[in-house]
């Protein structure tokens, strides 16, 4: 594996011997490690069978759960998919950024069919993250990009989390830090007439009805007979997701002894001064900053060896929608 360190605010690669080598890459059908606002990417291209396949045999992703493409502009995504208007308002609105749009796939996209899991839909979403943008521009095919760590466990946030989740099935580890968001994009359905909430993430529900100025409906996470999770519509749907090895104890009101502590807020939990160990997501309780640390923060708390970590109630209001969705998915038995 190759490491290749950027800095996120300069955009002088596109002219390097590195990016070439990248895209030279990608279009073989290697799988690169790339730095978006949200977390990292596993990255492979989209159009290719094999790439996607070794997409999901190197996260363990079962093959049902679709993956998101990432493009370099509105227009490129109009070939792809079918953007009707409330579509094309948020695709406006927000992009590039963190946002994905799950719409109609169009008869000219090249998407492959295992990159849809046979959907006749097409997640797409255009990354405010440059360099993804320009690996998507350079390759000239869509970027297939779910988060770069083994399937349903805790996202990757910096580079060495990748590396120790991944390394050995990529060609390519681009560096760029900490991914300044800290969870995955917002995933909006528009498929059936009514724009649905699939995923929260980097974009508030708020923000998104604004935009639309209706409600988004939701959308439960699809269940087959006997309880377990079916095809989803969208990646980040199945119960069990972004989990540690430890159980995870939502909305605590005292720490038990042996357990460790995901702190919110500046008031402190009675019994943390027993913690085994405590990661604070945010003292002055800012959603934002508690979103940008939550994946690095559980990776931080799983290590210590406790068997349970405990998780201080977190309000749902803005991002603190999208903390409770992973939170709640971490949580949920396996």
């Amino acid at each position: 594996m190759r490491r290749w360190k950027i800095d996120p605010a300069r955009r002088d690669w596109p002219d390097t011997p590195e990016l070439e080598a990248a895209l030279a890459d990608l279009l073989a059908g290697r799988l690169l490690a790339v730095p978006t606002e949200t977390v990292y990417g596993l990255a492979g291209d989209a159009t290719n069978p094999e790439a996607c396949a070794a997409i999901f045999a190197a996260k363990g992703r079962p093959q049902f759960n679709p993956l998101i493409a990432h493009v370099d502009s509105f227009e490129t995504a109009k070939r792809h998919g079918v953007f009707n208007e409330d579509a094309s308002a948020l695709a406006t609105a927000f992009w590039p950024g963190p946002l994905t749009l799950v719409v109609p796939k169009s008869p000219e996209s090249t998407v492959c069919d295992l990159a849809t899991a046979g959907l006749d839909t097409v997640a797409l979403r255009v990354p405010s993250a440059a360099i993804m943008r320009d690996l998507a521009s350079g390759a000239g095919v869509p970027v297939a990009a779910p988060s770069a760590n083994r399937s349903g466990r805790i996202s990757g946030t910096t580079a060495d989390d990748v590396a120790a989740d991944l390394g050995p099935s990529l060609a390519l580890l681009i560096d760029a830090g900490p991914t300044p968001v800290g969870v995955e994009s917002t995933i909006v359905g528009l498929v059936d007439g009514t724009p649905r909430l699939l995923r929260p993430g980097g974009i508030p529900r708020e923000d998104l009805e604004t935009v639309l100025g209706h409600p988004l409906a939701g959308a439960a996470t699809p269940q087959a007979a006997g309880g377990h999770d079916a095809a989803p519509l969208a990646p980040g749907m199945l119960t069990s997701h972004y989990a540690p090895d430890a159980r995870m104890r939502l909305n605590a009101t005292a720490l038990a002894p042996g357990e460790a502590l995901l702190a919110f807020g500046p008031t402190p939990l009675p019994g943390q001064e027993h913690a085994v160990a405590v990661e604070q997501l945010s003292s002055t309780g800012d959603p934002r900053e508690a979103a940008a640390r939550l994946f690095s923060a559980l990776r931080r708390l799983d290590a210590s060896g406790a068997a349970t970590i405990a998780v201080m109630p977190i309000p749902r209001e803005g991002l603190g929608e999208a903390i409770n969705d992973r939170l709640g998915r971490a949580a949920a038995p396996r």
